[in-house]
C-alpha cells in the first residue's frame, strides 16, 4: 500500500465521490466530488488529484488534490452520486434533491434541476409543513431513486419535473441507504435492520421481499450491491457489524463479520475487483476487506501498522444447495476459505471517516476531522 495522501479543507466532508470513467477508458480517476456537513455555509466540490509523487523541497510526497469548482448547497450534504459525466446528484437534509451540472470550459457549477420537497414529514403547502431529510440517492441514468427519513421512495428522472413514481408509506421507520439490484428492482436498508427490496413494475406500496437479522433491530446505515453478482449484497450499521447477504435464499445473513468499534457509515465492494471491498466507521477506520483465493497463506490477520490481531468470522447458513458456475468469494463458507484478509488504510484513528469511493487503483474518503484522503495505489 504506497502514500495515502491527506489534504485539509476546512469543512466536515460527509460524502465523497470518484467522476466515472467514459466506457472503454484506460485512464486512471482523477476527478473527485465531496459534499460537507455540519459546517455554516455548505458546498458541493470537485477536486483533481493532479499529480501526486513529485518530491517537495523537503523530500516529502506532495499530494495536493486541487479545488476546481464548488457552489453552495443548502443543508448538509447526506448523499452524492454522479449521475454522468458532467451532473452529480446531492441529496439534502432539508429533504431537497439537487442536479449539479459541472461546466469543464469554466471549470463552474450551476444548479441543473432540483426537486425542493421531494421528502417531508408533513406535507408541502399544509401550514405544519416540515421536510425531512434525503438520506439517500441511487442513479441509473435516466432514473434517480431517493430515499429518506420519512419512509418515503421517490423515482425521479432526470428532466421531468414531478416524480415517475412515489412510494408514499414504504417504510415506518427511516429509510437510510438505497441500490439498484436490477433495472426496475431495488434495496432499501433501514432503522430497525430490515433489508426490503422494491419492485418498480408493481403496482401498490408493499415491498417484493423483505430480509432481516432476526432479533436484532440494529439500524443498517449502509449497503452495496456486488458488482457482478447481483444476489450478493453487503451492508454496515450501528454496531460496525459487516453482514454479507444473498438475497435469493432466506431472510438471513449468509455471513456476518465482527468489524469496527462503532457505526459504518458507508460500504463498497471495489466495482471491478469485487474480491476486494472497503468501510469505513465512526470510530475513524478505514478498512481493506480482502477475499480472494489469492492471498498468501489467506492468512487471518488484522494487519495495522505492523500490529496484528486475529479475525474471526462465522456464517450462519450453508451453501450446499447452491449451484452456480462461480460461488461469489463472500459467500464460500468453507472454513478454511473464509478467512479475510484486512488492512487499515489510515496511517491513525481521529473522527469519523463518513464516506469513501474506489475505482481502479484509486481510493478517497473523506472524515470529520476536514481532511480528504487520497490514494493512487490500492493494490501495489
Amino acid at each position: 500500500m504506497e502514500e495515502i495522501y491527506a489534504k485539509f479543507v476546512s469543512q466536515k466532508i460527509s460524502k465523497t465521490r470518484w467522476r466515472p470513467l467514459p466506457p472503454g477508458s484506460l485512464q486512471t480517476a482523477e476527478t473527485f466530488a465531496t459534499g460537507s456537513w455540519d459546517n455554516e455555509e455548505n458546498y458541493v466540490s470537485l477536486w483533481s488529484i493532479g499529480d501526486f509523487g513529485n518530491l517537495d523541497s523537503d523530500g516529502g510526497f506532495e499530494g495536493d488534490h486541487q479545488l476546481l469548482c464548488d457552489i453552495k448547497h443548502h443543508g448538509d450534504v447526506m448523499d452524492l452520486q454522479f449521475f454522468d459525466q458532467e451532473r452529480i446528484v446531492a441529496a439534502s437534509s432539508t429533504g431537497c434533491v439537487t442536479v449539479f451540472l459541472h461546466h469543464p470550459n469554466n471549470q463552474t457549477l450551476s444548479v441543473n434541476q432540483q426537486w425542493t420537497t421531494a421528502h417531508y414529514h408533513t406535507g408541502p403547502g399544509s401550514p405544519s409543513y416540515s421536510s425531512a431529510p434525503c438520506t439517500g440517492v441511487v442513479c441509473n441514468n435516466p432514473e434517480i431513486v431517493t430515499v429518506g427519513e420519512d419512509g418515503r421512495i421517490n423515482l425521479f428522472r432526470a428532466d421531468h419535473k414531478e416524480a415517475v413514481r412515489t412510494i408514499d408509506n414504504a417504510d415506518s421507520s427511516t429509510l437510510h441507504a438505497v441500490t439498484f439490484l436490477r433495472t426496475p428492482e431495488i434495496l432499501t436498508v433501514n432503522s430497525i435492520g430490515q433489508l426490503k427490496i422494491w419492485d418498480f413494475r408493481q403496482q401498490g406500496n408493499e415491498p417484493s421481499q423483505i430480509l432481516s437479522l432476526t432479533g436484532d433491530r440494529v439500524p443498517l446505515h449502509c449497503v452495496d450491491r456486488h458488482p457482478n453478482q447481483q444476489h450478493v449484497v453487503a451492508t454496515g450499521g450501528q454496531d460496525g457489524m459487516l453482514s454479507i447477504w444473498d438475497v435469493r435464499q432466506g431472510t438471513m445473513p449468509v455471513s456476518l463479520l465482527k468489524a469496527h468499534e462503532a457505526e459504518m457509515w458507508e460500504v463498497h465492494f471495489h466495482p471491478s475487483n469485487p474480491d476486494h471491498l472497503f468501510t469505513c466507521s465512526e470510530d475513524g477506520s478505514l478498512w481493506h476487506w480482502n477475499a480472494s483465493t489469492d492471498v498468501p497463506e489467506k492468512s487471518s490477520l488484522f494487519h495495522q501498522g505492523g500490529r496484528s490481531s486475529t479475525f474471526l468470522s462465522h456464517s450462519i447458513s450453508n451453501q450446499a444447495n447452491v449451484h452456480q458456475s462461480v460461488i461469489s468469494s463472500w459467500l464460500s463458507t468453507d472454513p478454511a476459505k473464509d478467512r479475510i484478509e484486512i488492512t487499515s488504510l489510515l496511517p491513525s484513528r481521529s473522527l469519523s471517516v463518513n464516506s469513501l469511493d474506489v475505482l481502479g487503483p484509486c481510493l478517497v474518503c473523506g472524515t470529520d476531522a476536514e481532511a480528504i484522503y487520497v490514494t493512487r495505489h490500492l493494490f501495489s
